[in-house]
């Protein structure tokens, strides 16, 4: 496992939504691979090996994908942003990934169209 970075950038908050996201998927390589966790977009991109095309992780780039995640699921019929239905064991999962990630990858967004169920109460 890779230890948290210490050269992190200060996290943005720009605006994504699930349909902008699908753009940094990986299949364009001039363009950063983005990972989305529970509505906040990681920027992956130096992990390419993982989250690349053909990789073992690529099911998560270019979209939220919270509910696999808490799964521990790489289907991809279980990588959809509405997580609301998991049960506590794997919403620890889901936060201990969201926390893993925010050690190690530049926060550069915030989705904005989240499912209800899951979308931040203002």
């Amino acid at each position: 496992m890779q230890p948290p970075r210490e050269d992190l950038a200060p996290p943005k908050d720009d605006p994504y939504t699930l349909e902008q996201l699908k753009a940094f998927d990986g299949s364009d390589p001039s363009k950063p691979i983005y990972v989305s966790i529970k509505g906040t977009v990681f920027d992956v991109t130096h992990k390419k090996d993982v989250y690349g095309p053909g990789k073992s992780y690529h099911i998560f780039a270019g979209k939220d994908g919270s509910r696999g995640l808490g799964m521990s699921s790489l289907n991809a019929e279980d990588a959809v942003p509405d997580y609301s239905a998991l049960p506590e064991n794997e919403m620890k999962v889901l936060d201990d990934w969201h926390s893993f990630f925010s050690k190690r990858y530049n926060i550069v967004g915030k989705v904005v169209d989240l499912p209800e169920a899951v979308a931040p109460k203002l």
